[in-house]
């Protein structure tokens, strides 16, 4: 049985005076940074936190994050980390929803204040708080069983949804990228993705277990991200295709020393095959892996290591194999097995699979069936058992390794008064993999409305990335089926002619 504080045990008993994380100009030992962890849990009790109730943070990446996403679970709390790029009204969602009881944050928490008992600001309230906090012991009374962090995605309803991670999710997946993708004693790993974000907290458990240094970007600049491979000898990284991309196109004009990387690992959403190339003729020292999963996989299900041997192979457009640990199967709708080659859904089995969505019974039961995760993602796998995704059941749309589901455009499209119908969906982005796009038939009496009005009243509600890129205006109904619904796939075709598959 383990939780989150038996790693930080690990290396304050194997390397107390190793360097755990630098951030900024501010570094720490696994000493000092196990009393940060512990102090903080201190604080909270002392604002009467108690073991299972909910801390949220909403911050760039840094030490204080870290401290956060560690030591708030290790005490038996459940931490809430929410997305910096989400609007107002989906962070106050996302706060009463969990009824989280502080909000940790580096920025003006504006009506969230209101929503929370307590705000802690960083640096100035925290460092006081940490500073007259009694240490609280960490592992006390945790079960590997009880919730560490509730992660907020998007809701096939419109609404998001807390997807549920405990400790034993968490740890098992971080034992299961150990065992396929090796983390080191000497790596140097620099979080370059989000924390808030499955690929941004990925590496964290991991590096702490294996003490190696964690070096955070608070915001990703891909001319930064490489200043700090060659000052800090960076080993591995992971990050979304863009990430990926902009620090190639960087060092391909402004060269740094990078050759101490050793893994480029990236996942989200698909790649493409010339992004990868560049990327390996950046950085030749690297291998290159794919990873693929979901947040309610914790995040992980397969891998593809050493892409960089595959860019003219056909494999190279799969996802990988099963990480060690997990269970990766292609299902028919009935839950039998399909032949290697057919297509079916890609269903998850294994330890890393989430305890359900908070206070959402029916939509854990639509996805948690046969103790496997149905994911939504249409593929095949191979006779070596790579996986290879074709298209999604779900309706929705991964931009830039974000997730957005087209109900939730669509419910704030039919909060602008002149829309009658509407209709998003996803379409090729060379750039961020695919794009939100929309159909707008308009009421009669808003026939000229312009679709930058649109665009602007959905940027008051939703996150940018959310945000249709681009609104057709059409005066015809949109397409429907014999039972109403509308046939996306008559709209989206245009869009996709002469692509391979219907993800991007």
């Amino acid at each position: 049985m383990h939780t989150f504080a038996d790693p930080l045990r690990r290396a304050v008993q194997v390397a107390p005076n190793k360097t755990a994380v630098i951030s900024g100009g501010s570094s720490f030992t696994y000493v000092e940074f196990h009393e940060r962890c512990m102090r903080l849990a201190g604080a909270m009790r002392a604002l009467g936190v108690q073991r299972g109730e909910r801390v949220a943070i909403l911050a760039a990446n840094g030490h204080a994050y870290l401290e956060t996403y560690v030591g708030i679970p290790a005490a038996g709390m459940v931490i809430v980390p929410l997305n910096t790029r989400h609007a107002e009204p989906e962070l106050e969602y996302a706060l009463k929803d969990s009824g989280a009881r502080v909000l940790i944050t580096d920025r003006d928490p504006g009506k969230l204040g209101a929503v929370v008992d307590h705000v802690i600001s960083i640096p100035d309230s925290y460092e006081s708080a940490l500073a007259g906090a009694q240490p609280l012991e960490l592992g006390r009374g945790v079960s590997e069983d009880d919730l560490a962090g509730l992660f907020y995605t998007g809701g096939t309803t419109g609404l998001s949804k807390g997807v549920m991670l405990s400790h034993r999710n968490l740890i098992a997946n971080t034992f299961h990228w150990l065992a396929t993708v090796p983390q080191k004693e000497a790596d140097r790993y620099l979080i370059i993705a989000p924390l808030f974000h499955a690929a941004g907290s990925n590496s964290v458990l991991g590096s702490i277990w294996t003490t190696g240094c964690q070096i955070t970007l608070d915001a990703f600049d891909p001319e930064v991200a490489l200043d700090l491979i060659e000052t800090h000898g960076v080993t591995a990284t992971l990050g979304v295709p863009t990430m990926l991309a902009a620090m190639a196109e960087a060092q391909h004009a402004r060269p740094r020393k990078t050759d101490s990387l050793r893994l480029m690992a990236h996942g989200g959403s698909p790649v493409a095959t010339e992004v990868l190339r560049r990327t390996h003729n950046a950085f030749p020292s690297a291998q290159l892996a794919e990873v693929y999963g979901a947040t309610e996989l914790s995040p992980l299900a397969t891998v593809l290591v050493g892409e960089e041997q595959l860019l003219d192979a056909p494999r190279a457009r799969s996802c990988g194999r099963p990480m060690v640990g997990n269970a990766v199967r292609i299902l028919n709708i009935d839950g039998q097995d399909v032949a290697r080659g057919e297509v079916g859904e890609v269903v998850v089995r294994g330890p890393n699979v989430m305890q359900g969505y908070w206070n959402k019974p029916e939509q854990t039961e639509a996805v948690l069936k046969d103790s496997g995760y149905w994911t939504g993602d249409l593929g095949y796998m191979d006779e070596d058992g790579y996986v290879y995704l074709v298209d999604r059941s779900k309706d929705m749309i991964v931009s830039g390794g974000e997730n957005v589901y087209c109900t939730e455009v669509e419910e704030v499209l039919y909060q602008h008064p002149a829309v009658l119908e509407a209709a998003a969906f996803g379409v090729p982005d060379d750039k961020w993999g695919e794009a939100v796009w929309a159909v707008v038939v308009p009421r009669a009496e808003h026939a000229g409305v312009d679709p930058a009005e649109i665009i602007d009243f959905c940027k008051q509600q939703i996150a940018g990335y959310k945000v249709p890129k681009g609104i057709d205006i059409q005066h015809d109904p949109l397409p429907k089926s014999g039972p109403g619904k509308v046939l996306k796939r008559e709209l989206r075709a245009p869009f996709w002619e002469g692509q391979e598959r219907g993800v991007h």
